[in-house]
């Protein structure tokens, strides 16, 4: 067993590695731009939301409970759809440094939960390679696998969960790397 305090080191400069390789994927490298599309009269459609009172939040529509869900008049609302869900975020501009922020921190858990695992099931002087292995499965879970709810309940698009489940794995073998390089001897 290693200590989680002994991997303080790994924890970190894994966290800063994700941090800078996200950073490229998502703001220097081509294949995001296409992740989120404009809404078509997009002036009209926030007019309309602004004028319904629509506050933060995440939406589905057509709502309806359980029960509602098998009348006449809401299975029309499908048929005629659109059907989707919306996420509403604060009134204001983006607060990119907040966001920016939480998913550092973000990355420092996965870290943390990764050399709790890790720590537990191997030793100290377990060479590279065994190192790299668990800890890339275990940071794969997080970065990775986590986005395919989103196509199978929120109806995202295949190829962004795809493109996310990609970024993972590169973020996971970073994290794998530094956890295998920095793993005590």
């Amino acid at each position: 067993m290693v200590a989680l305090t002994a991997l303080w080191l790994p924890i970190l400069l894994s966290a800063v590695f994700v941090f800078i390789a996200s950073s490229i994927m998502h703001m220097v490298l081509p294949y995001h731009r296409s992740d989120y599309k404009k809404l078509p009269d997009e002036d009209k459609v926030l007019a309309a939301l602004r004028s319904s009172g629509t506050t933060r939040g995440l939406y589905m529509f057509p709502h309806c409970s359980h029960k509602d869900m098998k009348k006449p008049e809401t299975l029309e609302k499908f048929k005629q759809g659109p059907v989707g869900s919306m996420t509403i975020f604060p009134t204001g501009p983006v607060n990119m440094p907040k966001y920016l922020l939480q998913w550092f921190v973000y990355c420092v858990v996965v870290g943390i939960f990764t050399a709790y695992l890790t720590g537990r099931v191997l030793p100290p002087q377990t060479v590279y390679l065994a190192v790299f292995r668990v800890a890339g499965t275990v940071a794969f879970m997080a970065y990775g696998v986590g986005h395919i709810v989103n196509s199978i309940w929120m109806g995202q698009p295949w190829s962004n969960t795809i493109k996310h489940v990609f970024d993972g794995l590169v973020y996971s073998l970073l994290l794998a790397g530094t956890f295998g390089w920095l793993w005590p001897r």
